[in-house]
């Protein structure tokens, strides 16, 4: 999902293994999703069903409301959520285990960010790397286009299935080993350049 259809989502919405979309929130408003194919339901894998299950749990079993609250109750921003927990999480010092703000202001060395965490690629890094995953698995463009919820399947193949350096390598092999070999490939040796077709 996008960030702002993740800020907007209810708990009505989730229900029979599916997140309906049905609204973004961006910069505080209200909106519809951002194309009429945005709108649609988003199956949900069993490893997200239990973190929501735990979610709701934590929220007193929730029924209704925001799925991600403020300790008010309002919808969280996700760049809050972003900057408050998410950022600090991911850049610890590797020597400490401080967050690189705590890390600078509390010890007498200098930070240094643990490489072994994840990086921080942006709230779409999330879409183009589901896009990418789904495809090396062998789903088909079309599906995940569905499962993005693009307009058009271009959208999805142009900006969402990224290649992998391996994949491309792999390709090459074994466009290399569908092509049969001949005498020509395995018998000729040229003498000089003169030799060559």
């Amino acid at each position: 999902m996008r960030r702002g259809e993740i800020e907007g989502l209810r708990w009505e919405d989730y229900h029979d293994g599916e997140i309906q979309v049905s609204r973004s929130i961006w910069n505080g408003r209200q909106n519809a999703p951002k194309t009429k194919k945005s709108a649609a339901p988003v199956p949900v894998i069993r490893q997200l069903a239990d973190r929501l299950e735990m979610h709701r749990l934590r929220q007193k079993n929730a029924q209704k409301g925001p799925l991600f609250t403020t300790s008010k109750g309002t919808a969280e921003n996700m760049n809050n959520l972003l900057g408050r927990l998410m950022l600090p999480a991911l850049n610890r010092c590797l020597t400490c285990g401080k967050s690189e703000g705590e890390c600078e202001q509390k010890t007498p060395h200098k930070y240094e960010r643990d490489a072994s965490l994840p990086e921080w690629h942006g709230w779409h890094a999330c879409r183009r790397g589901l896009g990418t995953n789904l495809n090396l698995l062998g789903v088909s463009d079309v599906v995940i286009q569905w499962i993005l919820r693009h307009a058009n399947v271009s959208t999805t193949t142009g900006y969402y299935i990224k290649p992998v350096s391996t994949d491309v390598r792999n390709a090459m092999t074994k466009l290399e080993n569908s092509i049969p070999q001949t005498d020509w490939d395995t018998k000729w040796t040229p003498n000089s350049a003169s030799d060559l077709p």
